[in-house]
């Protein structure tokens, strides 16, 4: 056990900061503290020396020199039971610091806006935060560093009990200090290549990193991963974007089938109640009304027998009519923007039914996605945030869509691309009629996607046929049409798209291209 004599507190998150300076103080823990920390404290009635006092020498530049003083790491870094660096830092009177809390400028947050400046950027790029919590880390057999509020509580306690903290949790905080700073230059060193890396010479002419550096902070441990035989865990910022509100712990597939509901249904962000119907990360339905429940009854009568153990995703606060609604079929995830207290009160008798409230939209993240493919290799890639207008489609037909048609079509256009590929819809302007996903063949996901909605009862005269990427031949727009399509929207490019063209005319049908594929495997 290692006694807390004095503290250095420098925080920019000060979450959880008074409660923890006040016991800390209360045990007689010398504190030290800079600027707005100080102010801080002082404000709360607590008494604290401003680390300048401490050093002898003031802030400077800004802030950006405050903390780079050898009476700050030398009292971190010294070896108590070493004799040399016991009387080096008694002859320069540097004094011992056993406690530093420090948490760092928010750079991850200020490069994830949009809007931010590269000057912004780099202006919160830490460098004594940094410097500090890797000397305390480094010297952990006789310091404490603390990095994140959540683990106030547990040092307090320690404090209270012990008047110090043990090797173990040092050990603990120093491996998870370290982790804070691998993330945190992980961060610059992804965002800062977007604007000094461009030019022809540079990876994909700068948009991609010359280095791909991935660090995410373990959230929990799943029950398995695919299988039981598999182990399987959570890494990142998962609870950034969603919080359960209830239901039993959520596993490895209802993590990948949720973040695909959530991507799904927020592309009709602020449009009419939406309800989206999801399994195994496929939509099998996705229904519009003036009300969800209307919404729901379309999505789920594209599919009946599918939906059973599926996710299922709103875009506005799931009500109560529409939980009613939704109560009647077994479902392993409902996933929303908010629940209504009268829909909480129905679905929480569901004691396995997961609900997910979505805090922000998962594709706003980040504008790129990385996967893993084995042999120590990834691939990498930007979003496919892509969505073409109307305006932007070229008729590629003798006969042009109607109106009732062009809303169809812009309906099936953003659900499209989350079907695995080989992927069809044929959809109407507010619901989706049916769906092949996932086929070798385009003909054969057309033919998979009308026998669907044949089972469901659904007639699919005047509908519109989506195509993520183009009919390599006219047998998948023949297909469409002998099942009742009247209209087609496809990427185009094939070289045989004169013969699927003429195909569709022979049929009296409308196609558009849109020129954007959305291949999703």
């Amino acid at each position: 056990m290692v006694k807390i004599r004095r503290a250095l507190l420098s925080v920019y998150d000060k979450t959880g900061l008074i409660p923890f300076a006040q016991i800390l103080a209360g045990w007689g823990v010398e504190l030290i503290s800079t600027g707005g920390t100080a102010k801080a404290l002082r404000e709360a009635g607590i008494r604290t020396t401003e680390l300048s006092e401490f050093t002898g020498f003031p802030e400077m530049l800004d802030g950006r020199v405050k903390t780079l003083h050898p009476r700050v790491h030398g009292g971190i870094l010294f070896v108590r039971d070493n004799p040399a660096h016991v009387d080096a830092v008694e002859a320069h009177e540097i004094r011992s610091i056993d406690l530093v809390v420090v948490n760092l400028y928010p750079f991850e947050r200020v490069a994830a806006r949009p809007e931010a400046a590269l000057e912004e950027a780099i202006e919160n790029i830490d460098i004594g935060g940094p410097a500090m919590v890797r000397s305390a880390a480094k010297n952990h057999q006789f310091v404490t560093v603390v990095t994140d509020p959540l683990d106030y509580a547990e040092t307090a306690e320690q404090i209270e009990r012990l008047g110090g903290t043990t090797l173990e949790l040092r050990r603990r905080l120093a491996a998870k200090a370290f982790a804070r700073t691998a993330a945190y230059d992980a961060a610059i060193a992804a965002h800062l290549p977007r604007f000094f890396a461009g030019g022809e010479k540079a990876p994909c002419g700068g948009r991609c990193p010359p280095t791909l550096i991935v660090h995410a902070p373990l959230v929990q441990p799943l029950r398995y991963g695919e299988n039981p035989h598999q182990a399987g865990a959570l890494y990142g910022r998962f609870g950034e974007f969603f919080r359960q509100l209830h239901g039993k712990e959520l596993s490895y597939n209802n993590i990948l089938d949720l973040t695909s509901a959530a991507a799904l249904i927020a592309e009709f962000e602020g449009d009419a109640p939406t309800v989206a119907i999801l399994k195994h990360t496929n939509p099998c339905g996705v229904g519009q009304g003036a009300a969800l429940v209307e919404a729901w009854e379309k999505a789920f009568a594209t599919d009946r027998q599918a939906p059973f153990g599926g996710i299922i995703a709103v875009n506005r606060p799931l009500d109560g009519p529409c939980a009613e609604a939704i109560a009647g079929i077994f479902s392993e995830v409902i996933v929303a923007p908010d629940f209504e207290p009268e829909a909480l009160a129905r679905l929480e008798k569901k004691k396995n039914l997961r609900l997910v409230r979505m805090l922000r939209d998962p594709r706003r993240d980040s504008p790129w996605e990385v996967r893993s493919v084995g042999a120590g290799s990834y691939l990498w890639q930007e979003r496919d945030l892509k969505r073409t207008e109307p305006s932007a489609w070229k008729t590629a037909t003798k006969r042009a869509p109607t109106e009732e048609e062009i809303a169809a079509m812009r309906f099936g256009w953003r659900i499209i691309p989350h079907i695995k590929s080989n992927a069809i819809l044929f959809a109407a302007k507010d619901r989706t009629l049916g769906v092949g996903a996932g086929q070798m063949s385009r003909v054969d996901s057309v033919r998979i996607a009308a026998w669907k909605a044949k089972e469901a009862g659904l007639s699919l005269k005047g509908s519109v046929l989506c195509s993520d990427a183009f009919f390599p031949f006219p047998d998948g727009v023949l297909a469409g049409a002998e099942a009742g399509a009247a209209a087609v929207i496809q990427p185009g490019g094939s070289i045989r798209d004169e013969q699927v063209i003429q195909a569709a005319d022979e049929k009296g049908m409308a196609m558009v291209f849109t020129g954007a594929r959305h291949f999703r495997h």
